[in-house]
């Protein structure tokens, strides 16, 4: 069995990372943190106008993560594996792509004070998918905010994420492909990925999967 203190799940919007995050951490009685998105009061906004939220929205997450970032540190007495639906590292990623030269100046330095804190996982699992996968689920789990992300905005997304995993070397990766993977409707594929998140070695930084 693999031992880990911090896993982190990741994936752009609609890609299961809270799904998968709470299926492990309910079958390997873990402590689960979750981000906490319906708590920024910007997000609504941002999604109808992503011009002027963008800096409010993005200081309002980065402060959200910062508080349980400092709580992880804190570790559990009666849990050892901890298990997160987001990577603090890629707070930047929606800077970079949102935010205007001034508004990116002064975030960076924001950022660099609290990315210090940061813990830093064992493993991270990135959750892959298509375009037209991830409409799909924003569109089935109905959160009415959600439903004005346009494909092109989860496109820009999509590749904004497959850039930075494809350079990120601070822990092993795990990479998953959710268009021919479904950890939630097949037993056997959620079986598949554990066996290779707790049993297999983890003899390269980064994995692709592909069910059998």
């Amino acid at each position: 069995m693999n031992r880990y203190d911090f896993i982190a799940v990741e994936g752009v919007i609609g890609a299961g990372k809270t799904t998968l995050s709470t299926l492990l951490a309910e079958r390997h009685q873990a402590r689960l943190v979750l981000e906490e998105f319906e708590d920024n009061p910007f997000l609504p906004r941002f999604y109808e106008d992503r011009t002027r939220y963008a800096f409010q929205t993005q200081l309002s997450f980065l402060a959200s993560r910062f508080n349980q970032q400092r709580r992880l540190a804190a570790k559990d007495l009666f849990q050892d594996l901890t298990i997160s639906d987001y990577l603090f590292d890629k707070d930047r990623i929606f800077a970079r792509i949102n935010l205007n030269d001034e508004e990116l100046a002064l975030y960076d330095r924001i950022y660099a004070i609290m990315s210090g804190i940061a813990t830093k996982p064992d493993l991270v699992i990135f959750l892959q998918c298509s375009v037209d996968k991830l409409m799909d689920n924003i569109y089935r789990r109905g959160r009415a905010y959600e439903r004005q992300i346009s494909p092109d905005y989860l496109a820009e997304l999509n590749e904004a994420y497959n850039q930075f995993f494809h350079h990120y070397d601070r822990s092993p990766l795990l990479i998953v492909n959710t268009n021919e993977i479904d950890f939630v409707s097949e037993p056997a594929h959620l079986a598949y990925l554990e066996d290779h998140i707790f049993r297999q070695p983890l003899r390269h930084t980064r994995i692709h999967l592909h069910p059998r």
